[in-house]
């Protein structure tokens, strides 16, 4: 790749997105067209993973570079040491500005980790309320997820997650007009963050019309009695599921059907920011990267939401959009979130700016740009 300007940066986070539920990884049915046009002009990495499938652990590798073991982001109550640098910190010592709008489910003090603006405040809880109590796993939280958001999915016309990406995306939006008629010089790094598609399954109703229950796909594997199941399947059977709810085809039908529809749902809040970048002539000369922190097994062999190292849940997608960069193309090679901030630091400067301390990640711009064999195929 030539030596260029470090090029302005938008990173768009989802949350709870699996690859194998959009179009431009194959499925079907689904409608996003902003990301398949994110996917067409860019490079999309086929077999991406998330390294720990929950959202704090999963969030904190990626900013970090390093594995959640490495850094002690065991759950969603973990507190990311202010002490360990993240993409965000290296990119202002490049030179970037850096800006958050959305949610990162940063836990403590610390609400930046390097970001030297944030336009939103987080959605989930900044307390330590979330640590489970690790002597008494029985004891579920009563936030925990259950099996009611299966059977209670459906066309909804607000909700507080919508609500929020929809200030997220404005946020934004308001942001990148204002940084254009601004005087700072610096390149930037703008990190929109969304909430959608996680659970509930509640979709708005007009991106809930997209589809018809009839057409939706039922999981390729069908449940497993709770006795035939390994013993962590057993262990999500007993803290989200206990039979409490008939999960019948029908309900299974309607949860993905609402999956599917704030999957195109925040596709638009998508393209509310892609329309900015076009009005203000920053389309072509941005790189933009389009990911999530895990997925969603959906049914899959009876199991839900996240936390397991099923595909479905870890599979996650990457899109790397810079035309005037990379030339379209697809990666089948596996890599993860830990090769951000490598990524980053590589686009922003040079391989030879360093990083501050252990990187468990790769720099895929060899990839992005056609090489073959850029570092081992394992995740």
């Amino acid at each position: 790749m030539a030596t260029r300007q470090p090029p302005n940066i938008l990173l768009v986070m989802f949350d709870q997105m699996s690859a194998l539920s959009l179009p431009c990884y194959g499925h079907a049915l689904v409608k996003a067209p902003h990301l398949d046009g994110l996917a067409a002009r860019g490079v999309v990495f086929e077999n991406a993973y998330c390294n720990s499938p929950l959202c704090s652990p999963s969030r904190f590798a990626m900013m970090t570079g390093q594995l959640a073991s490495r850094i002690g982001a065991y759950d969603n109550a973990a507190e990311l040491n202010a002490g360990v640098p993240t993409f965000a910190h290296h990119l202002r010592a490049l030179g970037y500005r850096n800006c958050l709008s959305g949610k990162m489910d940063f836990t403590g003090a610390d609400q930046l980790h390097g970001y030297e603006e944030r336009l939103t405040t987080d959605l989930s809880p900044s307390d330590f309320g979330w640590t489970p109590e690790w002597e008494r796993p029985e004891k579920l939280q009563p936030w925990f997820h259950d099996l009611a958001s299966v059977v209670d999915a459906g066309p909804y016309d607000h909700s507080l997650a919508m609500a929020y990406d929809e200030e997220a995306a404005g946020q934004a939006v308001r942001w990148l007009y204002e940084t254009a008629g601004g005087a700072d010089g610096r390149p930037f790094l703008l990190t929109v963050s969304f909430m959608h598609p996680h659970d509930p399954y509640l979709a708005r109703r007009e991106f809930w019309e997209l589809y018809d229950d009839t057409a939706i796909d039922l999981p390729r594997v069908p449940s497993i009695a709770p006795a035939a199941r390994d013993p962590h399947s057993r262990r999500l059977w007993a803290m989200y599921d206990r039979d409490e709810y008939a999960i019948t085809e029908e309900r299974i039908r309607r949860a993905r059907r609402g999956y599917y529809g704030m999957i195109s749902y925040i596709d638009a809040q998508l393209g509310r920011v892609i329309a900015a970048l076009e009005a203000l002539g920053m389309r072509d000369d941005i790189l933009i990267i389009a990911t999530a922190d895990h997925g969603d097994m959906l049914g899959e062999r009876g199991l839900w939401y996240k936390m397991t190292f099923f595909e479905r849940a870890v599979r996650v997608p990457l899109i790397l959009c810079a035309p005037n960069r990379f030339a379209p193309r697809r990666v089948a090679q596996g890599v993860s979130l830990v090769d951000l901030l490598p990524t980053l630091v590589s686009i922003a400067g040079s391989a030879s700016s360093g990083t501050a301390g252990p990187i468990d990640g790769i720099d895929l711009t060899p990839l992005a740009a056609g090489a073959e064999g850029g570092g081992p195929d394992t995740v």
